[in-house]
């Protein structure tokens, strides 16, 4: 660089590249464990998600292997990093966005540093610090630090699991990115998780803890972990909590946009440093219009926006996107969802370390692989629905679905068979009611969302059924116990945001070697969002923060029309382009999946199918759940 270049005219991807060194990556490793030999074959599982270098580490007990998607100083920044004595090494995987003001209070302590890394950063911190570290860092992360003189292993992960952490204690402890490495490990345990599986089957992803192999677990979001060699003991604590609703925010609409827009200016203009090209997914609805928006004001220039096609009317937003684009002057590329057969299908399966049935997941891996083809960072909308009250159930609380006198007798009618299943849902009341709506199968035994339908008697044995909705009930109590929009939009954060929508964008993009950063979910965004009153973000039919950001800015086509999310037309795929993979991985589901009963699963297909009404997302659930069996031979036996 040229650093008496005139800066007046630099956009911030080129002003701020002395801010810091980015690394989005995978990472790996073993403590104390037979499979620490075995490292190197499993860190190439990680090599899309790392594909400009890998590294191992070997320091006594410990193994430590880094594979790296160089974003900035692209020469430098190498892991795994050692502290200058030797005694900790760290393996990162994030952004830490603060750095700079943690570096200069460390030097006001005396330390002195030899890179201009965030990685640096987080060592001197936790040499410093401790795991008091961890409240101070603005980042999206997962990193370990080994303690040679210790032999301590410590790791953590980000306030809303925007980074994967997965681990297992078969032998000593084994940390990964995700599960694919655990799969490489010659004779490490593949059987499935039954309590994975009945969430899978119920949320359409596995919910941390548990992951979809019994031997491995998944660190919870804002939670650290401790391993101590010497006594082989593992230790788990959370270090941040969301915080409840109080009235200490903004009392006025006004005043609530006006934080809103601070602290995204503040969040995005933090997100656009990069050494390499940056553009951003832009669908033409609110927040990853907003997104553009703000990279524009934040001096980005010529940005690059990638969106989705579709033909099918009431999928398509493409015109939406284009109009941002040309508003904001963008580059705009454009993929033909249709375009997406069934080799495509499996092809994102296969970028799968376990099941994941949102549909979105297979075209966002396809709009990650055009968009990889362009730049290497792309921002993303995640979390503007679930910060700024996007939901429609979000309008529906508890308390509009209290008990009737009725309903206990009516309840207790259906389950000894005096009354028809049919009736399940007319008997639910208050939090289980709103659950049921949200899920595809659950504990109800006699109805059609009984997930007794389609599982094996020792399969259904194991998967204790019966307690479904417990995690569901206890994040709720943590957060207040009523079910109201504001604790509903809070209990979203560790659930349907960090479980499912923040795994499709990390798995979909990453598979391509795509950094996918989320503005939205910067620790201002959070705590701005979070201290207004439900009230307020609900108003105007929802989203009335957003809405006002968008008002005098983007076109009224973009933020006054009715919410369309990401929606994809599964029946018109299950009917064309996937019709025969599916009539294949449904005949074959004896084999694929002996804990599923085979006759009500290929019924559910064709019922679905002949539009004789069987559930798309249930069918596509199923669909999922078979293709990635297929490709995981040894998963089979439940655990």
């Amino acid at each position: 660089m040229n650093p008496t270049g005139d800066r007046a005219r630099r956009s911030p991807q080129q002003s701020n590249l002395n801010r810091t060194i980015t690394t989005m990556c995978g990472i790996l490793g073993t403590i104390n464990s037979r499979w620490g030999e075995h490292l190197a074959g499993a860190l190439e599982t990680l090599a899309p998600r790392g594909p400009d270098a890998r590294a191992i580490h070997h320091d006594g007990k410990a193994v430590l292997g880094h594979a790296r998607l160089a974003v900035i100083d692209l020469e430098g920044g190498t892991q795994p990093m050692l502290s200058p004595d030797g005694r900790h090494a760290l393996v990162f995987n994030g952004e830490i966005y603060n750095f700079q003001a943690l570096r200069t209070e460390l030097q006001t302590l005396g330390h002195t540093f030899t890179t201009r890394s965030d990685s640096e950063v987080l060592l001197i911190g936790y040499r410093a610090w401790g795991e008091t570290l961890l409240p101070r860092l603005d980042g999206i992360f997962a990193f370990a630090i080994w303690d040679k003189q210790e032999q301590i292993l410590f790791a953590a992960r980000d306030r809303l699991g925007i980074k994967p952490l997965f681990y297992s204690t078969a032998s000593g402890l084994i940390f990964a990115s995700t599960l694919a490495p655990f799969f490489k490990l010659p004779g490490f345990p593949t059987r499935i998780n039954a309590q994975a599986l009945r969430d899978y089957l119920a949320f359409q992803t596995p919910l941390a803890p548990d992951a979809f192999l019994a031997d491995c677990r998944q660190l919870p979001p804002a939670h650290r972990l401790r391993y101590d060699a010497r006594t082989d003991s593992l230790e788990l604590k959370r270090y941040w909590s969301i915080p409840r609703p109080d009235n200490a925010g903004p009392q006025t609409l006004a005043d609530g946009i006006a934080l809103a827009d601070a602290a995204l200016k503040e969040s995005v203009a933090r997100q656009l440093v990069s050494d390499v090209p940056l553009g951003a997914f832009l669908s033409g609805g609110i927040d990853s219009s907003l997104i553009v928006r703000y990279m524009a004001e934040a001096g980005a220039r010529r940005m690059r926006c990638f969106s989705l096609k579709f033909n099918q009317e009431g999928f398509d937003e493409s015109s939406h996107a284009r109009q941002v684009a040309r508003l904001f002057d963008c580059e705009h590329h454009e993929l033909p969802a249709p375009s997406i057969d069934a080799h495509g299908f499996l092809a994102a399966i296969d970028d799968l370390d376990q099941p994941l049935a949102d549909p979105s997941y297979i075209m966002t891996h396809a709009l990650s692989a055009l968009t990889r083809a362009h730049v290497t960072v792309a921002l993303s909308g995640d979390g503007g629905d679930e910060l700024f009250g996007g939901y429609p159930r979000y309008h529906d609380p508890q308390s509009a679905h209290p008990e009737r006198f009725w309903q206990r007798w009516a309840r207790l009618g259906v389950e000894h068979g005096v009354l028809p299943g049919a009736l399940t849902r007319r008997t639910l009341h208050g939090r289980e009611l709103l659950a049921y709506r949200r899920m595809e199968l659950g504990p109800w035994p006699r109805c059609r969302k009984g997930m007794n339908r389609y599982l094996q008697p020792e399969a259904l044995a194991a998967c204790a059924v019966e307690r479904t909705l417990a995690g569901w009930h206890a994040l709720v109590d943590e957060l207040g116990g009523e079910l109201d929009p504001a604790t509903q939009m809070r209990a979203d954060l560790w659930s349907y945001l960090s479980e499912n929508c923040l795994v499709k964008t990390d798995r979909a993009s990453m598979a391509h070697g795509l950094e996918a950063r989320v503005p939205m979910l910067g620790n201002p965004v959070v705590e701005a969002a979070l201290s207004i009153p439900s009230a307020i973000h609900l108003g105007q039919g929802g989203k009335a923060v957003l809405k006002g950001l968008c008002r005098d800015v983007l076109p009224e086509s973009i933020w006054n029309r009715p919410k369309h999310g990401f929606s994809v037309p599964l029946r018109a795929l299950f009917q064309g382009a996937w019709r025969e993979t599916g009539e294949r991985l449904f005949a074959d589901c004896e084999r694929l999946a002996p804990f599923l009963d085979a006759d009500a699963s290929r019924d559910q297909w064709r019922r679905c199918l002949h539009d004789r009404g069987g559930s798309r997302r249930l069918t596509y659930t199923l669909l999922v759940l078979l293709a990635w069996l297929e490709r995981h031979p040894g998963a089979r036996e439940i655990a």
